[in-house]
């Protein structure tokens, strides 16, 4: 029997007991969980110590150990020296309703409000004669019409293809995931930034891929570091953001491209180029893609930020790669939807891709700068980015506390420590969306209450 009487006691939060099934660790994690990501329990909530826990339960208090344990391992609770256990921000989850004035800066949506010409391609491809081909299982690749519109898009970006060697995903993350589980075996490593794609980082985890991080200045990652752990372990190959990295901003000039290139080349690498350009680039730009055509799967980002609701990108790749790449694209996804496709193709085709990322990028030029005056000691991340960066003092190592203060001070953010796969990185800092806020005076609301907060922030 439990040691005290908890008639009159109050504990934050108790699984119902009539639920508990053996393990009965396993039952204690699974419950807790379902009232986190349910909101039951709000981010901040201080969860009842481990022993109090076990003496309501009348368990021994390891068991209540492990259940918490595990729930750490599952990114739903942190805990803080001698404050407690709180539950943590779920990653990806949105404002609802009841969550006040809280403003997301943690999520990059680049602009949806930006819509007007979405819809007016959406009403054109609903008045198309054809539209009814587009209800069915064929074309697992696209449609011949909607890759020969990708393919033209591409050469934009120094991307030569075709459309046999061209291929329409759910969105550049189910491209990532299809290269991973199609083209890497159990066990390779893959060589990243030491801040990378915070969802390839977990799709690398399910796929059983080793991501090594290898070390960079200010233009990214270093071709001689890149070399020198290809000559001392087994790399399979490369994940980089040639523009506009997420989240550190950086971007490849030609120089360290094509270093970075030919040491690729020498070690016989596959390198998954996922280009989230925000815009056209210049005459004369160069590609990754365009110096090693025969080991490089391209990844057209700049979709994303056309429109993040429409769930399509094209990738491009050689035709060495093609056969298992098309096999994880209709493993995973039997086919793209293709009325997202058919929605894109016409963006791609009227001309409004191009308008939409030309007013998309006026109002990140006047985002950048309201960032700017708030936090002018920050460094940049390139003219016209949808997201910047604060540096965090060294005690602000741990995410989900970091995180967790700042959503109490009204804004949600994204710590450092979500993009790498070191435990010890050698620096921390805030991801900022400033393309996400809804308005102008949200963003400066947000961003100066990210000034508060880390102002208030206690000395050690």
């Amino acid at each position: 029997m439990p040691v005290n009487s908890f008639k009159n006691y109050f504990l934050s939060w108790v699984p119902s007991v009539s639920e508990l099934s053996r393990p009965c660790y396993l039952a204690i994690a699974n419950l807790l969980e379902q009232d986190i990501r349910s909101g039951k329990l709000a981010p901040g909530t201080k969860l009842p110590p481990q022993r109090e826990l076990a003496d309501y339960l009348d368990i021994n208090f390891t068991t209540v150990t492990r259940a918490y344990n595990l729930c750490r391992e599952r990114q739903l609770i942190y805990g803080s020296a001698g404050r407690g256990t709180f539950v943590a921000a779920l990653p990806g989850k949105q404002p609802e309703e009841n969550c006040g004035d809280l403003i997301d800066l943690g999520m990059v949506n680049g602009f949806d409000n930006v819509n007007k010409q979405i819809i007016e391609a959406t009403e054109a491809v609903l008045k198309k004669g054809y539209i009814e081909k587009l209800y069915n299982y064929t074309a697992s690749l696209g449609h011949l019409h909607q890759r020969a519109a990708a393919v033209n898009w591409m050469k934009k970006f120094a991307v030569r293809s075709d459309e046999n060697h061209t291929a329409l995903f759910s969105g550049s993350q189910n491209a990532i995931s299809a290269a991973l589980l199609s083209l890497f075996k159990l066990g390779d490593t893959l060589a990243v930034d030491h801040f990378t794609y915070a969802n390839l980082i977990g799709t690398a985890k399910l796929a059983h891929i080793r991501l090594l991080p290898v070390c960079g200045d200010g233009r990214g990652m270093l071709p001689e570091a890149l070399d020198e752990v290809c000559r001392k372990q087994h790399v399979a190959g490369v994940f980089m953001m040639p523009n506009c990295a997420n989240p550190t901003g950086i971007t490849l000039d030609d120089e360290r491209k094509s270093s970075l290139a030919a040491v690729i080349r020498h070690h016989g690498l596959i390198l998954i180029e996922d280009d989230t350009a925000t815009l056209l680039p210049p005459s004369g730009y160069r590609s990754m893609y365009s110096m090693l055509p025969d080991q490089t799967v391209y990844i057209c980002g700049t979709f994303r930020y056309l429109c993040g609701g429409l769930r399509v990108t094209a990738a491009a790749f050689p035709e060495r790669f093609r056969n298992e790449l098309l096999n994880g694209l209709f493993l995973l996804n039997i086919r793209t939807s293709a009325l997202d496709a058919e929605i894109m193709t016409e963006l791609l085709l009227s001309g409004k891709a191009e308008n939409v990322l030309q007013e998309k990028h006026k109002l990140a030029l006047r985002a950048n700068r309201i960032f700017d005056r708030i936090f002018p000691e920050a460094p940049d991340c390139g003219q016209g980015s949808f997201f910047r960066i604060v540096p965090l003092p060294e005690r602000c190592s741990r995410p989900q506390e970091t995180e967790a203060l700042f959503e109490a001070g009204g804004v949600r953010v994204q710590h450092s420590g979500r993009f790498t796969v070191l435990s010890r990185p050698g620096k921390n800092f805030l991801r900022l969306s400033i393309s996400s806020a809804g308005s102008e005076q949200k963003l400066r609301t947000a961003l100066s209450r990210v000034r508060n907060v880390l102002e208030d922030l206690p000395a050690k």
